[in-house]
């Protein structure tokens, strides 16, 4: 008997001796004067064991089958591992036709000796902000350095985003390191499919703001603040506010996205067997869209905040990275290893000493802007020194195109030297015969 069961008997007991009475037992057991004098009834027929349960050691009727709790703990060890238990049930449910209450299957798994993976952090008292009202207003971005593959192949970046009103991750892909080019790629695809948001919040980091240790420069004090980095840039031409947040618990909603990514997608990844940046990313776009439909809530106000592109939007003349050059004496603008000659127009026939703009597209292509007005360039031809360079090199027979040539410089093909023993001179000291001399004084 349980504590409850002998409570009543001790009670049901002093009722029978007359120590109680019917209602004060009722009081004392917390139920109505008829169900007491039932169970009393009940108790001077049967004894104790009237004060059991019926349903007492019978299986119920709605018990899971023992096969299927054994399927279960073997998939949580084997296809599905390191899933946690809300996500285990929920791809049972997509993928193995199993449908289970979270519940069920955390006691399946408890039973089997089998605990989640994701440790959570003791609860401490903070005070959550409001979110925006509507969708679009504000997005979180940032990145997060993994072992995404888990050791199936290199370590990446995930860059992405999250809408603050509802939760939505609007784009996100894998990079090799966190850079400017991923968050360039990243805003491109939300302007693209969504629109302008109003705000982005972002950390410190120098791709979005310039150091404050970094020197002003002249034409900084001049201008009275600094120049913005090449995606400051690039929100300033797209009107976006920016803002800094100054700790990583200033951005909890794109920090605790990580942390679900960290347990959710990695199982994904490990379930598809993602070897690459490439797979990472086809399995990632997959599972943008279950996440966002599992994960997003609505926004407190209805509508989007998202502002649509302005008429005769070129995103390739924004989303793109912008230098300035001086043109040279023979009308060549140099960028790194590049050399590009800009040909004569109908408005101009020179443009030595002009300070034009080089901007660097994301396919790598280059365009030369001169008061906005695209320039038409071509290849210059190549310089001496690289000429000097190329005359040493031999053309290898079969290539069809000239990216097919084969360069074999000289240092390659000369034969290399061999060493040799060092054999001294005939008058060398070491061929002199080998005297003792004696000091006879």
């Amino acid at each position: 008997m349980n504590r409850k069961e002998q409570r009543r008997l001790m009670v049901l007991n002093q009722l029978e001796v007359g120590t109680v009475t019917a209602r004060r037992a009722a009081e004392l057991l917390g139920l109505s004067l008829r169900h007491v004098k039932r169970i009393l009834a009940a108790y001077r027929k049967e004894g104790a064991c009237a004060l059991a349960h019926g349903n007492r050691g019978r299986k119920p009727r709605h018990a899971l089958d023992e096969s299927l709790k054994r399927q279960v703990a073997a998939l949580a060890q084997s296809t599905y591992t390191g899933c946690n238990h809300q996500h285990f049930t929920e791809l049972l449910a997509e993928r193995e036709g199993i449908t289970l209450s979270r519940s069920s299957v955390r006691r399946i798994l408890l039973i089997a000796g089998i605990r989640s993976p994701r440790k959570r952090r003791p609860p401490k008292h903070r005070s959550r902000r409001e979110r925006y009202p509507r969708e679009g207003m504000l997005l979180q971005i940032d990145a997060s350095r993994d072992d995404w593959l888990e050791g199936r192949g290199p370590y990446l970046s995930l860059v992405g985003a999250i809408d603050d009103a509802t939760g939505k991750v609007p784009c996100a892909l894998f990079r090799d390191e966190e850079d400017a080019q991923g968050y360039t790629l990243l805003l491109w695809h939300i302007v693209e499919n969504e629109g302008i948001p109003e705000v982005l919040y972002h950390d410190g980091h120098g791709i979005f703001v310039r150091s404050r240790k970094e020197p002003e420069t002249l034409e900084e004090q001049l201008a009275g603040r600094r120049k913005p980095t090449q995606f400051g840039r690039m929100m300033d031409e797209l009107s976006i506010i920016s803002i800094t947040s100054l700790s990583p618990q200033a951005r909890g909603r794109i920090e605790r996205l990580w942390g679900t990514f960290q347990d959710r997608l990695k199982s994904e990844l490990r379930i598809a067997g993602a070897r690459t940046k490439e797979e990472a990313n086809r399995v990632l776009w997959h599972f943008l869209a279950r996440f966002n439909e599992r994960f997003a809530v609505a926004a407190r106000e209805p509508g989007l905040a998202y502002r649509p592109v302005p008429d005769g939007f070129n995103p390739d003349e924004v989303f793109c990275f912008k230098y300035e050059r001086t043109v040279g004496k023979d009308n060549v603008v140099r960028f790194g290893g590049h050399r590009l000659q800009i040909m004569p127009t109908n408005g101009r026939l020179s443009y030595v000493k002009a300070h034009v703009e080089v901007q660097e597209r994301m396919d790598g292509s280059l365009a030369v802007y001169y008061k906005g007005q695209c320039l038409l360039t071509r290849l210059a031809p190549p310089e001496a020194p690289v000429l000097r360079t190329r005359s040493t090199a031999r053309f290898i027979p079969g290539a069809s195109d000239f990216r097919e040539f084969a360069y074999c410089v000289a240092a390659r093909t000369a034969k290399p030297k061999i060493a040799r023993p060092y054999k001294p001179a005939q008058d060398h000291p070491w061929r002199r015969p080998f005297r003792i001399h004696i000091d006879r004084g």
